[in-house]
């Protein structure tokens, strides 16, 4: 599978299935066995099993489209099990055709077993489910995902905790977490970020002095730590905002790329900020005058979409006016409130000072030495569990509102398999096949 097949949903044919009426019910049990089909039923079929499997066969033998002594479904599978399908549906005399996909219909959306069951997929799917036609942002959110957490979390100790936490995770020995198992790359790489900032900040279960400052003390260097917080979001909106534009194509071509606020219009507003923050602070006129020109372009694109949206007229005009102001604002506040990453990670920075602080104040050569380790003890541990939560909910936060909301602008569908644990008179070919595409050796 190629690079570009990876960004983007197994691709979908669009099938018909068609057999003798009385020879049905066995090509329905091999279809359930040979899996990765979607039927298109009156009804949302499953949940299965239970002893409720029989029942749906007998609902979705209703369900067929009957012309004489044929009947038949239509429905979706990936592409690239369509071979795979036909073989199986052969052996019970039965036929599967390609069709052209209905205009105005999206196809369902399916990854492959290795990208659905991993953790950047879970970061993506509590959104929502990825477009059929948009490009799959789940790695690269991922890896913003546990930049951001880092960023706010920096602390070498607190860091190795998380990653040791993720070893737990991944090892199965602790039942309880047995739940979360996948999620233990996700839990290890955002300590392994914490860890990385802590060498930047010099913290080790706060400000010990044990690990040296490679960059910056937080507490010591706000304003600097704040600049660089914007800047790594300006960063994450640009790539967001690129990957909103390629799926604007995708969706509607170009013409709607254009005028889109999460589209190349958008991207040139962005731009524009970009270029105008650079001349008044370089104090250079043709960078100021290239960021006021690409801005006006930019709003101008915007408000003939939006112009164009609302029907015309002087209403339209004047909520396509009220959006162009609305956009240019919400422009402002979101790269602004990337400020959250400098301000959780001076907050955590805060915390372990505090407690390193009333450590050191109370160490002495009696019971006291035991006071503050006491001290040091708990004072991390609810650092740590306050801050994990908090910056882990920021992170979010920043996924869903800043970054998400200009990838995507619809919600796709899941891929509803049609999989009832059916009995079968004989094996045929179709489980054998399927055991290997289920792994995952034949769709990668």
């Amino acid at each position: 599978m190629s690079w570009r097949d990876r960004l983007t949903p197994l691709r979908m044919q669009r099938i018909g299935l068609v057999a003798l009426e009385e020879r049905l019910s066995d090509v329905l049990r091999t279809l359930a066995r040979a899996g990765l089909v979607e039927l298109d039923l009156p009804y949302t079929p499953g949940p299965f099993g239970k002893g409720r499997d029989e029942a749906e066969l007998e609902r979705a033998l209703a369900s067929a489209v009957r012309s004489g002594p044929l009947a038949g479904f239509a429905g979706w599978t990936p592409a690239q099990h369509l071979p795979v399908l036909q073989e199986a549906m052969a052996a019970q005399g039965a036929a599967v055709v390609p069709l052209q996909r209905p205009r105005g219909k999206a196809p369902p959306t399916l990854f492959t077993p290795r990208d659905s069951a991993s953790a950047a997929r879970s970061l993506v799917d509590t959104y929502g489910t990825v477009p059929y036609e948009d490009v799959d942002p789940s790695r690269l959110t991922a890896i913003a995902y546990v930049v951001m957490f880092g960023m706010m979390f920096g602390d070498v100790g607190h860091g190795l905790i998380l990653v040791l936490a993720g070893l737990l995770m991944r090892s199965g020995k602790i039942r309880i977490l047995a739940g979360v198992r996948k999620m233990w790359s996700f839990v290890a790489g955002a300590g392994a970020a914490a860890v990385a900032f802590g060498f930047l900040y010099g913290e080790a279960f706060g400000p010990t002095g044990v690990v040296p400052v490679l960059w910056l003390e937080p507490l010591s260097n706000p304003v600097p730590l704040l600049l660089t917080a914007i800047a790594v979001g300006g960063a994450l909106l640009a790539i967001a905002y690129a990957i909103g534009t390629v799926n604007r194509v995708r969706e509607g071509g170009w013409a709607q790329a254009l005028y889109s606020r999460a589209g190349l219009a958008g991207s040139l507003l962005f731009a524009a900020l970009g270029l105008l923050a650079w001349g008044i602070i370089a104090g250079s006129a043709p960078l100021t005058v290239s960021g006021a020109f690409t801005g006006g372009a930019a709003l101008v694109l915007i408000f003939l979409g939006l112009f164009a949206a609302a029907g015309g007229g002087p209403e339209g005009a004047v909520e396509a006016s009220i959006e162009v102001v609305d956009a240019v604002v919400r422009l402002g506040s979101n790269l602004v409130s990337f400020a959250r990453l400098a301000a959780f990670g001076l907050t955590h920075a805060a915390l372990g000072a505090v407690v390193w602080d009333g450590t050191t104040a109370l160490w002495g050569p009696d019971l006291r030495a035991a006071g503050a380790v006491l001290l040091f003890v708990l004072g991390n541990a609810v650092s740590f569990a306050l801050e994990a939560l908090v910056a882990g909910v920021q992170a979010l936060r920043l996924e869903y509102y800043e970054l998400f909301s200009r990838i995507f602008q619809s919600e796709g569908r899941p891929f509803l398999e049609w999989a009832p644990v059916l009995s079968s008179r004989e094996e045929d070919s179709a489980v054998r096949l399927n055991a290997g595409i289920r792994s995952g050796r034949q769709v990668n």
